[in-house]
């Protein structure tokens, strides 16, 4: 009698710590689910990539962590106000072969739509982290056409292949991008480029920058056909972002520095002769040096010989 009645104490012992057990297995999940969606925003998108398995089945098919961070920033930059939230914070969690199924409403807002979508992530607990298996919605493939979706966007290669540079570029505290419109140059003329300092372009040979916000205005840059640009954070205390443009050659590279918000030139072009002066960083070439102050330097040729001289701005 007294085995018998020890047998169901420890019974109960065991389903009271398992009930115990998954209910902070339940938990542990939900937080990690809460963190995924909350970082589904512009500034927070690059912590994506960490919550994934390097490879997942991503609404459907086959992609690299690398892949999905990828889309993620496209949709941020397609739809810069996208919002989602988990409806009424409500999650279903359960236990499969190891991992878990989390399915829940994901309610979205973009371009002034709002929808409801039947998601789902698969996660598994690997190395006392949780990481994603699989992502996508429990509804029929029809769904995915929506233009949030990746299926939208596999066939957006200019938007895909455009270099953004990520900043508060008008001052309201949010972020935005830029990118570059280069010249088109025909194909035979694209071996020539790191040759020659002058390069044969359809049209006008300049290069365009471009704000997300559209009310930055376009920075077009004269007889320029390759670039990269900076984030030059703010200099001029405006509470705007400046931004770098590097017009590159083969023999010298060029930096202009403007304001974004009044499309202004506030320095340069500084040149630097990379033939001589090589390897050079943009800390080398610029600093900020106090309040609306600036120290550039830059390739002279002093007595038949280059050497790098530096000079102090102060910006309006």
């Amino acid at each position: 009698m007294k085995i018998l009645s020890l047998m169901s104490y420890l019974l109960v012992f065991l389903l009271c710590g398992c009930s115990d057990s998954n209910s902070k297995g339940d938990q542990a999940v939900h937080n990690f689910v809460k963190q995924w969606n909350d970082s589904h925003t512009q500034l927070k998108v690059a912590y994506l990539e960490r919550d994934y398995m390097d490879v997942v089945t991503y609404y459907g098919k086959e992609f690299t962590k690398t892949q999905v961070q990828q889309d993620k920033n496209l949709l941020f930059e397609q739809f810069p106000g996208y919002t989602q939230r988990i409806l009424n914070d409500k999650l279903v969690i359960t236990k499969e072969a190891g991992n878990y199924l989390v399915t829940f409403t994901t309610r979205v807002n973009y371009n002034g739509i709002e929808a409801d979508y039947n998601s789902y992530l698969s996660v598994i607990h690997k190395n006392n982290v949780f990481k994603i298996l699989r992502e996508g919605l429990a509804e029929n493939d029809n769904v995915l056409d929506a233009p949030i979706f990746p299926n939208a966007r596999k066939n957006n290669e200019n938007l895909s292949k455009k270099r953004k540079l990520y900043g508060d570029f008008n001052g309201d505290n949010l972020s935005d991008y830029a990118y570059v419109i280069s010249p088109e140059i025909p194909f035979e003329g694209k071996a020539d480029i790191q040759s020659n300092t002058s390069v044969q372009c359809k049209g006008d040979c300049n290069s365009v920058i471009v704000f997300s916000n559209k009310t930055l205005k376009p920075i077009t840059v004269n007889g320029v056909y390759q670039s990269q640009l900076e984030n030059l954070k703010d200099l001029n205390s405006n509470g705007a972002d400046e931004i770098g443009f590097w017009d590159i050659k083969p023999t010298t590279k060029s930096l202009y520095v403007f304001d974004a918000t009044t499309s202004n030139l506030l320095s340069g072009p500084i040149v630097i002769n990379t033939t001589i002066h090589k390897n050079l960083s943009l800390i080398d070439v610029f600093k900020k040096t106090g309040p609306n102050k600036i120290t550039i330097s830059y390739s002279a040729q002093v007595n038949g010989k280059w050497i790098l001289k530096s000079e102090v701005i102060v910006l309006d």
